[in-house]
């Protein structure tokens, strides 16, 4: 997701709980709202299968795109997304919009690589343990990684991958990392595996002397 993706809305007259209900019934249109920068706050609406669409990509949290509302076009971030409790579908949208010159702060997915290569479960029969999937970052929206990934391949039995162990692009930050090492919060560990007898290279259990 990126300034390149585009998401259509219409002005919205008719705001309230009722009214909010027949666009979503009638209409198949999700109330949303646009606020932030020096504009007043605007309530709009978008069409339930354009926003359905939009929110198969992971990262449409926390990348910046262009929200055209007839015609007038204006860089934001959702913010925040409301869906039905049973049937989960978005049923109300928040939409921030954000200046080019100005950081923002936003939620980012943990990739993790090579699993299958790490040399601490290949080689040396650990088994990964994932502490977080996100992580929050502030960044300049043109600035602004889709995710961030840890690499597994060298990590052994008994290490531990801390936020600041993190590889971050040029203009990013992670700013719990500012407020000290207690916020250095551990991403992903190899464990050793628990009550397993050694193996051979054959994979046969070494017996022990008598």
């Amino acid at each position: 997701m990126s300034k390149a993706f585009v998401l259509a809305a219409k002005p919205r007259q008719d705001v309230g709980k009722g009214a909010s209900r027949r666009l979503r019934r009638e209409q198949s249109l999700v109330p949303a709202i646009v606020y932030g920068g020096e504009a007043q706050p605007e309530q709009v609406t978008v069409e339930l299968r354009l926003l359905v669409k939009a929110l198969e990509s992971d990262s449409f949290f926390s990348q910046v795109f262009t929200l055209d509302v007839d015609g007038k076009r204006q860089a934001v971030l959702l913010r925040d997304l409301q869906r039905h409790p049973a049937k989960g579908f978005p049923t109300h949208a928040d939409f921030q919009r954000v200046n080019a010159n100005e950081k923002v702060t936003v939620l980012v997915q943990i990739l993790f690589e090579n699993e299958d290569k790490c040399v601490g479960v290949k080689q040396q029969g650990g088994q990964i343990a994932r502490n977080l999937s996100e992580v929050e970052i502030s960044a300049l929206p043109g600035d602004l990684p889709e995710s961030l990934v840890v690499d597994l391949t060298d990590v052994e039995v008994g290490q531990i991958v801390h936020l600041s162990n993190l590889v971050l692009p040029e203009g990013v930050e992670i700013p719990a990392l500012a407020q000290g090492p207690d916020h250095d919060q551990p991403i992903v560990s190899v464990n050793a595996a628990r009550g397993g007898a050694s193996a051979d290279e054959d994979g046969e259990e070494e017996a022990g002397e008598a």
